[in-house]
């Protein structure tokens, strides 16, 4: 094996572990990816290069894997915003119902003191 087809498997491993030294992370994983991190140029992994089929064939494998994977991980990603928000809503109506207890309660309080101010007023017959 070559030198430079060493140098793009071992780019297409760090890609995989999303590890690049080059591009950046999270970086789609394509013939073009694959080049850049190994240090060669866009489009130098030819199709017509017998000895880069094997190649492209694990970059293509390598990318579906990655989409899938990308794809898992944003379904949990929005499963998990969906839950935040839940959460807010959750934590705004708790509030809602708090402030509205403190008034009912602060309400009472000032019936009783009323209540209270009336008792003293009647006369005291027992």
């Amino acid at each position: 094996m070559s030198q430079a087809l060493n140098e793009y498997y071992e780019a297409l491993h760090r890609l995989i572990k999303n590890k690049p030294l080059i591009v950046k992370k999270g970086s789609k994983i394509n013939n073009d990816t694959v080049a850049l991190e190994a240090g060669r140029g866009r489009g130098s992994i030819k199709a017509n290069r017998e000895e880069h089929q094997e190649l492209i064939f694990k970059i293509e494998q390598a990318s579906k894997k990655s989409a899938t994977t990308n794809k898992k991980i944003h379904l949990k990603f929005e499963k998990l915003k969906e839950e935040k928000e839940s959460y807010r809503k959750k934590y705004e109506d708790s509030l809602g119902r708090e402030l509205m207890l403190i008034d009912e309660l602060s309400y009472k309080q000032k019936e009783i003191e009323a209540l209270k101010v009336k008792l003293k007023m009647l006369p005291n017959k027992l």
